[in-house]
């Protein structure tokens, strides 16, 4: 009877895109989805599992009705420490100058003449 956290060696049968089927005994299955193969990003999985493959892993779940199990290898592994990257420093100004909507306010009286003037140009 397997148990949720039970360390176990398994054959590896079957390998697919998104996991690997390994055999726990002659009766009982369990699949490892490829994102609980290794700490990071795995591409192909073939690479790094191949049928016939005799691995250890850990049950991480089993589902109660239909008995399927859930294996990981990545839970067995060291995990590799994170290593933060500082932030980069946003630029700022030390003296931004205080316009606002008041300068447009003053000058949309002159665009708008510009404007006008630019059309009466272009008609002729």
């Amino acid at each position: 009877m397997y148990k949720i956290g039970m360390i176990q060696k398994g054959i590896v049968t079957g390998v697919q895109p998104y996991g690997a089927f390994v055999s726990l005994d002659k009766e009982v299955q369990g699949l490892i989805h490829i994102s609980e193969c290794t700490h990071g990003f795995v591409k192909d999985l073939n690479e790094l599992l191949k049928v016939g493959d005799e691995i250890t892993v850990q049950i991480i779940d089993i589902d109660e009705y239909t008995k399927k199990i859930s294996l990981s290898i990545r839970t067995l592994e060291k995990q590799v420490p994170y290593h933060e990257v500082p932030k980069k420093k946003k630029f700022k100004r030390k003296k931004a100058p205080k316009i606002g909507f008041s300068s447009i306010h003053q000058m949309m009286p002159t665009w708008v003449k510009e404007a006008q003037i630019d059309e009466s140009n272009r008609e002729n």
